[in-house]
């Protein structure tokens, strides 16, 4: 027992010292303390006594989570600073970036798609947790509704600027994500512990996953844009373009990492109390 509330302090506080090193501007002792603290966290699963019910699919979903982390902690520190693009050569510099930036692109959906994996390893957990009857449960259903209508609304507008397919091709999955949290979220209420940790983590992780989604749609259509101007429109190289869109909310890095680490912890945290509490033998 002393081994997991250690593990669980470390975790919380490799938490604090990431959403820190986000709020200073830096990426790579933020990603490193995300990383320790997701470690920390499947060390505390793993050692908490209670939980047989949702252990297993809690720890491999916060395994999930942490090889994101570490993907993403090794793309960041091979990047190559390039410091601007030469006078000449403007067509070869404009296939360069739109290569590199697809790049970029295709490696942001592959950790998106390693978050959908740990999501669904969460939501796993959440559904073998016990329903209780409780009627407080009506409330997470209609506030998962009220979270997923604002988010159809979005995707709705997004649907309407770009091709269909291709968005689709590319977002699916922080899409799947994100209706795999709204899901656990809607039925978390029948299986909360009486703290309720579990609905506050699965509304953080909802909308961890709508940034994720919002982040890569907006680094797709920026591409796309680049790729194919619309309409004959002329974009000169070396002028930022920002795609960001306008019916998604922008986060700080440093508020995106206390959503996504809190949300995460609270919802591991939240299903071992639930289970404990369903069977406390």
């Amino acid at each position: 027992m002393r081994l997991s509330s250690g593990l669980l302090v470390a975790s919380v506080a490799a938490g604090l010292l990431s959403v820190a090193a986000a709020l200073l501007a830096m990426p790579a002792a933020s990603l490193q303390f995300g990383l320790a603290m997701l470690l920390a966290l499947l060390g505390h699963v793993l050692a908490s006594r209670g939980g047989r019910r949702v252990r297993w699919a809690v720890a491999a979903g916060i395994g999930l989570l942490a090889v994101v982390a570490a993907m993403r902690l090794f793309w960041y520190q091979e990047q190559v600073v390039e410091t601007g693009w030469l006078t000449y050569g403007q067509a070869a510099a404009k296939t360069a970036l739109l290569a590199r930036w697809r790049e970029m692109i295709d490696r942001e959906r592959l950790a998106v798609l390693g978050l959908a994996l740990g999501v669904l390893g969460l939501a796993a957990g959440v559904l073998a947790l016990p329903t209780r009857g409780r009627r407080r449960g009506v409330a997470t259903a209609v506030l998962a509704l009220l979270l997923f209508a604002w988010f159809g609304l979005s995707l709705a507008r997004e649907f309407g600027r770009y091709p269909l397919l291709d968005l689709l091709g590319t977002v699916w999955p922080a899409l799947l994500a994100a209706l795999v949290a709204m899901g656990a979220l809607a039925l978390s209420g029948w299986r909360a512990d009486r703290r309720w940790l579990l609905p506050v983590g699965l509304v953080l992780l909802s909308l961890g996953a709508v940034n994720a989604y919002a982040d890569l749609t907006a680094a797709w259509s920026g591409w796309w844009v680049m790729a194919r101007p619309a309409d004959g429109a002329f974009l000169e190289m070396g002028v930022a373009v920002s795609m960001a869109s306008p019916d998604f909310p922008q986060l700080s890095q440093a508020v995106e990492a206390a959503i996504a680490l809190a949300g995460v912890e609270l919802v591991a945290v939240g299903a071992l109390r639930s289970s404990h509490e369903a069977d406390p033998s």
